[in-house]
């Protein structure tokens, strides 16, 4: 099992660093966000879930659906957001890169956000020396709200980390991004995927209404034989983890795939990860770095 998060984690790492080498004025976020994942898939893993590429204001849960048109622009904050899987065994990392070149940033806002990247980076390194076995989580979340709000920021307080399992992104814990008083005590063992969100804005986010990432969730029953076909292709291929509109296209029309999505998600049978922006229109930075804790402290399996 630590062999496997191991793994992954190396995986994540050496993609990660070279993709944020790619990002640049004119690139389109498909190409960045195809790169990401053949590459996970090149190195011998699984993708955990779709590469987000998240900018500026939009927060988290981007993913390019099929025939993107977005580019991204000098002077973007652009969240890389990627995982890889061995066996089920998951990492689960996320850089942010202002990008160089072509921007109409002045100097004081290209400063600032240096100094979002720069917030969110040290809020991990604060979270991250506080890991150990039997520290409650909520402590986590106040380490991280100190370091944010001591540099100027706010945290985004309705987006956390989250505990990691075997085939589970989403499991058990959420790691607060400031001290909530939430139950919940690390143990040795225990994997967290830990990622501060820092803003100049309110520090809350919001649904948008664009979904590009969905999970499956149960087989339900269907009239429509496409749309068991459908639902049983996403069952078959991605059981366990989150996937992309985009992945279905390749076996399924986009114009009728649109309809069909609407209806399993308005029947429960999968879940839509809808893309998120910060509510005041603030721009975010993020870090992320997954860990397995240790007696003591705990090791960085995405370093």
């Amino acid at each position: 099992m630590i062999e496997s998060y191991e793994k992954a984690g190396k995986i994540v790492s050496k993609v990660r660093n070279e993709a944020s080498g790619l990002i640049k004025d004119g690139l389109a976020i498909i190409k960045l966000v195809e790169f990401v994942e053949s590459e996970i898939i090149k190195e011998g893993a699984g993708i955990a879930f779709p590469c987000n590429v998240s900018v500026n204001e939009i927060t988290a849960h981007y993913t390019s659906p099929p025939n993107d048109e977005n580019i991204i622009k000098g002077g973007d904050l652009v969240k890389l957001d990627l995982g890889a899987e061995i066996n089920g065994y998951i990492a689960d990392s996320a850089i942010t890169i202002m990008t160089k070149g072509g921007n109409d940033l002045n100097d004081d806002e290209i400063n600032k956000n240096e100094d979002l990247i720069g917030a969110s980076d040290a809020a991990l390194e604060a979270a991250i020396s506080a890991v150990k076995a039997g520290v409650e989580v909520s402590k986590i979340g106040g380490e991280v709200e100190k370091v944010i709000t001591n540099l100027g920021f706010n945290p985004i307080r309705n987006l956390t980390g989250h505990s990691l399992e075997q085939w589970n992104l989403h499991s058990g814990l959420s790691i607060p991004n400031f001290e909530d008083n939430r139950p919940g005590i690390l143990e040795e063992g225990d994997v967290l995927a830990i990622e501060p969100f820092v803003t100049d804005g309110v520090g809350y986010v919001v649904d948008i209404p664009k979904v590009n990432i969905f999970k499956f969730l149960k087989i339900r029953p269907f009239r429509l034989p496409y749309t068991k076909k459908v639902l049983n292709h996403i069952k078959g291929n991605y059981p366990y983890l989150p996937f992309s509109f985009r992945w279905l296209t390749d076996e399924f029309s986009v114009n009728r795939l649109n309809s069909t999505m609407k209806e399993l998600v308005d029947s429960m049978a999968i879940y839509p990860y809808y893309t998120l922006r910060e509510k005041s229109g603030a721009w975010v930075s993020q870090k992320e770095h997954t860990v397995i804790v240790e007696k003591e402290g705990c090791y960085i399996t995405t370093k």
